[in-house]
Order: structure tokens, then sequence, then C-alpha cells
């Protein structure tokens, strides 16, 4: 037993809270009160907006990489295998940078599975393992989105003075996903592997 004024405190956990008095501290699609960031709330409200866009769509290609290299076969499996783990794992650190930034806006990320595949415009691939460069293509594909949607981010971001939402779409986001492209689109030069032409 513990000595002195907190002889008596019980550490138990609380179990069951969020069943017996549901309680929720912000509303999904809300900013908080005006943060000291210098944004006024209306254009945090629309950075957010896009920002959940964005960051349910680089959940979807994180997770589009991980089917990837999981399912990868052929002569370039091992080089695959690598390259779309290694891709992965940028894109998982995308995923967070982009939360990180919803949540300095004062808003609510997407963090569910069931919230990402209802609001992904990234389209969903079969379940069955496909060509290495079908899943290629699925990836650019994928990419595509992302890119597209960060020139839009961007540019609104630029126009309404959100300096640091606009920051993220173009050097984190923007740079990193183009790189990607090309990296995983030179597999898909036609090229002797064994014998020059």
């Amino acid at each position: 037993m513990a000595k002195g004024p907190n002889k008596n405190i019980n550490v138990q956990p609380i179990l069951n809270q969020q069943i017996n008095a549901p309680a929720v501290t912000q509303k999904f699609g809300t900013v908080s009160q005006r943060l000291p960031i210098g944004l006024a709330d209306n254009v945090r409200l629309e950075s957010v907006r896009m920002l959940n866009q964005l960051l349910v769509d680089t959940m979807s290609l994180r997770d589009l990489y991980k089917k990837s290299h999981w399912q990868v076969t052929g002569p370039t499996f091992y080089q695959l295998h690598l390259l779309f783990d290694k891709h992965y794992e940028e894109q998982s650190e995308l995923v967070d940078t982009i939360a990180e930034r919803i949540q300095i806006l004062g808003g609510v990320a997407f963090a569910m599975a069931a919230d990402v595949a209802e609001n992904t415009l990234i389209p969903r691939p079969p379940r069955d393992r496909e060509e290495a460069p079908v899943q290629i293509s699925r990836l650019l594909e994928a990419h595509e989105i992302i890119l597209k949607e960060c020139h839009e981010i961007a540019k609104k971001a630029d126009d309404s003075g959100d300096d640091g939402t606009n920051d993220l779409a173009v050097s984190d986001v923007m740079r990193a996903n183009e790189l990607q492209v090309w990296f995983v689109s030179e597999h898909l030069v036609d090229s002797p592997l064994v014998q020059a032409r």
C-alpha cells in the first residue's frame, strides 16, 4: 500500500466507457475553435476537407503497394518486391504527415479502413493476383489521382493563404509521388533482360 496523500488511488482501468457514456469531443467535418495559426475558420475547414480526401487516397495507395508487394511474381520479383515495400513505407509516412496537418488545422482526420473504402477515389483492385505490369499500371493510375489532387490543393491553399497546406501538397506529397512514379514506370519500359537488341 502506498504511503502519503495518494494512498487511496484506484489503479484499475475504467472499462467500457464508450458503451456506457458515448461522448464526442469534436464532430467530423468541423474545425475546432479558432486556433492561433493565422488562418480563418473557413480556410481551415476547406483545407481539412481537401486533405481528408488526399489522406484516404494516400491510404489506398499505401495499401495497394502492400498488396503488390505480397503478390508480385515474375523475373523481376525481387526488385519489385523490395521497391513496393519501400514505397509502402514512404506512403505510410505521408499518411501520418497529412493526418497531422489535418489535426494542426483543427480538423478530424479519417482513420478507419471503412472510411477509406467509402471515400477513396482510387478504384478497388481485385483480390486476385495480377501480373506485374498490371500491378504497376494500377499503381501509376493511383499516383496520378493523387498528383492531380495535389495540384488542386496547392492552388487552392495558395489562393487562400494556407502556406502550410500548400507546402505539404507540393514539398511532401507531390514530390514523393512523382519520384515513385518515375521508379515504378521504368519497369514498364520494353527492354530485354538478357540480350541487347
